[in-house]
Parts: structure tokens; C-alpha cells; sequence
């Protein structure tokens, strides 16, 4: 049986770092992209099933051919897209740039880098494929302590859903689309003074990803606290939620 194989967008940390490694354990062959050059040749030099590497930044206009030229590195085939290259604030402040980096990374450079994937597979019609996205939930409701992000992860909750419907409108019975919606998890994003309740292991929630991505599941949250969290917060009316003071006792 051929090897699966998978491409990881900001593997060299976090929840990306985590899947690779996950991945990799369950006997894919990966391609692993980052802005770290030095990171993505240490972690390939450990692991023999990462057979390539590419140094990307979602944010530049050369990104997309970087992924083209990645996706060549791994034999012009691949199965899965896994997209976990996102950046985040509580920024209370409204600190200027670092509401636009947000943007730019979370918003454009993920909609460089799943646009160019998307018209892959479309042109590959005989070869099953995933795109899988880490979004957040966040992205169910607006959080003031930190506007860029959730409204980012807002963003790509509802790129991914007309990604989906859009795959149905062009035939597309081959790609599956994963929305993978983790609560707080202990990773360096949430490294910024903040406090955060009811954060996840990593490596756990890795092994949740990874499963249900291989069960081709659409919406993804991450876990069942936070499916049950989610499910009530939705609930509340806006006049009432926007008037919750929902914010780290530090931010």
C-alpha cells in the first residue's frame, strides 16, 4: 500500500509541530513548511519520514509557489493540506500592528495558501484529498480582548464553509474540507502574560486531530468541554454578549 502523504504549514511548533509528529508515528510520508529554516532541517534530520522541507512565509506573494514547489519536492502528490500557520493577540490596547500582522497571517496568508491547495486538488480528480485547517473557537463569537484573532478565526470558519459548498457546486466528491476548532491549548501562541482556563495538552489534542482527520470529519472541536462550552455561548443574545466582560485578568 502506498505511504499517505501530507504537507504541514507551520510545522515547526505548536499544534503543527504536534500533528507532524503524530503523522509521522502513523507511517505518513510529510512535507513540512515553516519560516524557521534552521527548525524544519533539525526536524527532518530526527525523522526519516519527513522527506521534505520548504521555508514559507504565508505573508509573502512568493508563498504560493513555495507550496507548488514543496508539493513537487514530495513527488506531485499529495493526500492532505494540513494549514496550522496562525498568530494571535489579546490586545485590549488595539495595538496597530499587531491587529494588522494578525490579519496578515490568519486572513491573507491563509487564503494564499488554501487557494493554491484547493485548485491542486480541483485539477486531481483521481486522487482523494484534505485540506484541514486549525481555526479556533474563537471564531463563534466576537471577543474583545483580542479582535484580530477571533474575528480572523471568524473569517476562516466561514472561508472554509464556502470552500465547501463551492467543492459541491463543482463536483468535487474527492476533497474533503476540516474545519478543526481546538479551545485553549498549551503551545507557545498563548505565551503573551494572559491567563487562559481549561488549557489542553498538546500532544493530546494532536492525537484528537489526527483521528478525526483521517474520519474525514468536516467541523472539529477541540474537546468536549469546548463542544459543550461552544454550544452554550451560542445561545447568548448579542446585546447581551457584547456587554460580558470576557478578558484575562492580566490583559
Amino acid at each position: 500500500m502506498e505511504q499517505k502523504r501530507a504537507i504541514i504549514m507551520g510545522a515547526t511548533s505548536g499544534i503543527g509541530y504536534a500533528v507532524a509528529k503524530r503523522l509521522s508515528a502513523q507511517g505518513w510520508q510529510l512535507g513540512i513548511a515553516g519560516r524557521r529554516m534552521d527548525r524544519l532541517i533539525e526536524m527532518q534530520r530526527k525523522d526519516l519520514n519527513i522527506v521534505a522541507t520548504q521555508q514559507i512565509d504565508v505573508t509573502r506573494d512568493e508563498a504560493s509557489q513555495q507550496l507548488l514547489t514543496l508539493i513537487g519536492k514530495m513527488g506531485g502528490n499529495i493526500d492532505l493540506y494540513f494549514h496550522s500557520s496562525g498568530i494571535g493577540y489579546q490586545n485590549p490596547g488595539l495595538d496597530t500592528d499587531k491587529e494588522l500582522s494578525t490579519v496578515m497571517t490568519n486572513a491573507l496568508g491563509f487564503t494564499r495558501m488554501v487557494v493554491t491547495v484547493f485548485k491542486y486538488f480541483e485539477e486531481r480528480p483521481e486522487r482523494e484529498g484534505q485540506i484541514a485547517v486549525i481555526s479556533s473557537i474563537a471564531g463563534t463569537k466576537g471577543l474583545g480582548a483580542a479582535p484580530a484573532y477571533s474575528a480572523t478565526k471568524r473569517y476562516v470558519n466561514h472561508y472554509l464553509e464556502c470552500l465547501t459548498q463551492l467543492k459541491h457546486i463543482k463536483g468535487l466528491r474527492h476533497l474533503t474540507i476540516s474545519d478543526i476548532r481546538p479551545g485553549f491549548v498549551k503551545t507557545p501562541l498563548l505565551d503573551d502574560g494572559g491567563r487562559y482556563p481549561l488549557q489542553l495538552d498538546v500532544d493530546k489534542v494532536a492525537a484528537e486531530i489526527v483521528e478525526k482527520v483521517e474520519k474525514k470529519k468536516q467541523i472539529i472541536t477541540i474537546d468536549w468541554r469546548y463542544r459543550i462550552l461552544v454550544m452554550f455561548w451560542r445561545l447568548v443574545p448579542r446585546w447581551l454578549w457584547v456587554r460580558m466582560r470576557i478578558v484575562s485578568k492580566d490583559a
